[in-house]
């Protein structure tokens, strides 16, 4: 039984076209929506006991998680779909959380905008393409270990602008637009990931991600983990409530 407030809802999504379900965590506090992993469902960060490990703040009224269902497997993981129209399905998704969902929050919550995107491996490409691509919504990210070419699901397939629009060390390196940078410069950019096994990618993408970042004069907290630090739960339960706390005592939670 876990110690703080727990609800499941469940409504249809026409974005999606079918009923999308999520849990919430908490009382009070900053609304922050947690992606899955790679294919993941809503009750992954209960099951793998996340909300356990960041279970103080939940309780003293810090953050509120709200934690969303994934269609992964109908999106970037489709290898039977082309680039293009897996690009296409995301942006379903794109739709259901920005215009079906955050409103869900913002009436949940009581809060208007200023939500903390956050989530695991590819939970982490989530939360920083929403970041990044909806900064009106979100002024907080907390991607571990996560991936940020899209040419990791899709190949040298960037011709499709619809794949180009959801590969974050692309479209950064061409952002122009002052309405975004303001706003990504304003923000809370944390962007971590371990240095043990199965953390290649993550590295490698993380490091991309940093350069991009410096070349905008976007400030961020990068954060490389040691040898020992893997791509897995049990490091990503010591990450979260770590950053939470930082973000916390600097007032920004």
């Amino acid at each position: 039984m876990l110690p703080v407030n727990v609800e499941y809802h469940k409504f249809f999504s026409p974005r999606v076209g079918r009923d999308m379900e999520c849990k919430v965590y908490g009382h009070d506090g900053k609304p922050v929506i947690v992606f899955p992993s790679s294919g993941g469902r809503f009750y992954e960060y209960e099951d793998f006991r996340m909300v356990e490990a960041c279970a103080s703040f939940l309780e003293r009224g810090i953050v509120r998680f709200y934690a969303v269902d994934s269609i992964d497997r109908e999106t970037w993981l489709d290898a039977w779909k082309s680039p293009s129209d897996r690009a296409q399905r995301h942006n379903d998704y794109d739709g259901y959380i920005v215009e079906e969902f955050v409103p869900f929050v913002r009436h949940h919550s009581g809060c208007g905008s200023g939500f903390l995107a956050t989530g695991c491996s590819m939970g982490g490409y989530h939360s920083a393409n929403f970041f990044f691509r909806h900064p009106d919504v979100f002024d907080s990210v907390i991607a571990l270990s996560g991936i940020y070419d899209a040419r990791f699901f899709v190949g040298e397939a960037l011709d499709s602008f619809e794949v180009y629009a959801n590969s974050p060390v692309d479209y950064l390196a061409g952002m122009e637009d002052n309405w975004f940078l303001e706003r990504y410069r304003n923000g809370r950019i944390i962007i971590c990931t371990g240095q043990g096994a199965w953390e290649e990618d993550s590295i490698r993408h993380t490091r991309l991600l940093e350069k991009v970042l410096g070349q905008k004069s976007i400030p961020a907290w990068v954060d490389y983990w040691g040898y020992d630090v893997d791509h897995d739960w049990p490091w990503w339960r010591v990450q979260m409530p770590y950053f939470l706390q930082e973000l916390n005592r600097q007032g920004s939670i």
